[in-house]
């Protein structure tokens, strides 16, 4: 399989493990490893767009700070993710246009409540022909 990902047990904790064949895959794949224990992928509609954006000092940073800036996202927006276009990276930043819409009880199925992504086990390792990270997840 060329991207994906999975879940592993950690402590009290949930975490993804996602790959890619680059960078903007693997961070793709993360960010709906998450939403997909939030609310499963196939039950939201690709209905709206939003652009997300973060900053960080490294791409351990970057996933991080990604990924806690689409869980904002949901938090205040109460928006779920269908889908995210693979982001685009400029030295300290990342950027990208997902897709989903605004929660609605009656389609989507609640799942498990996800607090933030830490950086905790953190790992990002880039091969010559995939990137994988193991994240975890405060829940």
């Amino acid at each position: 399989m060329s991207e994906g990902f999975e879940y592993f047990d950690v402590a009290a904790d949930v975490g993804v493990h996602a790959w890619g064949p680059d960078l903007a895959a693997c961070f793709r794949q993360c960010a709906r490893g998450v939403f997909n224990l939030i609310v499963p992928l196939e039950a939201v509609s690709p209905a709206e767009t939003r652009e997300c954006a973060a900053q960080g000092d490294s791409l351990e940073a970057l996933l991080v700070n990604w990924i806690n800036e689409l869980l904002y996202l949901h938090d205040i927006e109460a928006f779920v993710l269908h889908d995210v276009d693979p982001p685009r990276f400029e030295r300290d930043r990342v950027h990208g246009t997902v897709t989903g819409e605004p929660v609605a009880l009656e389609r989507h199925p609640r799942g498990t409540v996800v607090k933030a992504a830490t950086f905790h086990q953190l790992a990002l390792e880039r091969e010559p022909d995939r990137v994988s990270a193991r994240l975890v997840l405060d829940i």
